[in-house]
């Protein structure tokens, strides 16, 4: 599988602003071969915690957004929404920062982020979501993850053995950056697995955005990176066989202990 991922700007808390913006570098990422195309966290409004401003109910205007690019382009098309969803005996309930998947014919996968940023109170405007989620689109099985998440180092071992990939979307400062860029290349050497790794670029609420977005393959190799502060798309293959490859000629995966 061809995969994309779009280091680009954001209208802060403008969704419809930066669908537009973004949508030319996903027909550019379609038109070169892409099959699927990741957007950052938080993707429209940026990372804002004016939930009450910028969270949409499912099949809000941003998901649709998706699901239109997905079936004009014939693409996956992944990236983070605040989603008022509203569960089940909780009203009221506060929204989710949910990394979504929509593919050609409409069909979805989601992930609600596991570990919100209380760093930035993000707990306090979105509540944490209780799950993993790992899915298998064309035979490439695909973990998927949001930004502060990639601090977990076993949340990302304990997905190992059913994982090809992980995705993760982002909103990560400039101030931060080493840390984004060498967590991306730790947990695919300690789990011998892609990770794709997708941030922002620009400036917003007085924080500047690097981007430094990359595709690591399952051996800590850097194969596909942005430029850094500017716009563009990081394209590479992503191929299970090469997982099994590198998982074989090293095996220490089976040599966990927990």
């Amino acid at each position: 599988m061809k995969i994309a991922a779009l280091q680009h700007n954001i209208a802060w808390e403008d969704a419809p602003a930066t669908c537009t913006r973004v949508a030319p570098m996903i027909a550019e990422a379609a038109a070169d071969g892409a099959d699927m195309v990741l957007l950052t966290e938080m993707f429209g409004p940026g990372f804002s915690l004016a939930a009450d401003r910028i969270a949409e109910p499912p099949g809000g205007p941003t998901e649709q957004f998706m699901a239109e690019q997905a079936a004009v382009h014939d693409i996956w098309v992944g990236g983070s929404i605040p989603t008022r969803d509203d569960p089940d005996g909780e009203p009221g309930a506060l929204p989710v920062n949910r990394f979504l998947l929509v593919g050609p014919d409409g069909t979805q996968h989601h992930y609600d982020k596991l570990h919100p940023f209380t760093f930035a109170d993000e707990h306090e405007a979105y509540r944490a979501g209780d799950t993993p989620v790992t899915v298998t689109i064309d035979g490439l099985r695909l973990t998927l993850f949001v930004c502060y998440d990639l601090r977990f180092a076993n949340a990302f071992w304990d997905r190992a053995l059913d994982t090809d990939a992980y995705l993760v979307v982002a909103n990560w400062p400039e101030s931060r950056r080493d840390h984004w860029s060498a967590l991306l290349v730790a947990r695919a050497i300690e789990n011998q697995a892609y990770v794709v790794g997708v941030n922002r670029v620009g400036e917003a609420n007085g924080l500047t955005y690097s981007g430094d977005t990359v595709i690591v393959d399952p051996s800590g190799e850097v194969v596909a990176e942005g430029v850094d502060y500017t716009e563009g798309v990081v394209m590479a293959d992503v191929n299970p066989a090469r997982v099994a490859e590198v998982r074989d000629a090293f095996r220490f995966l089976p040599d966990r202990r927990d």
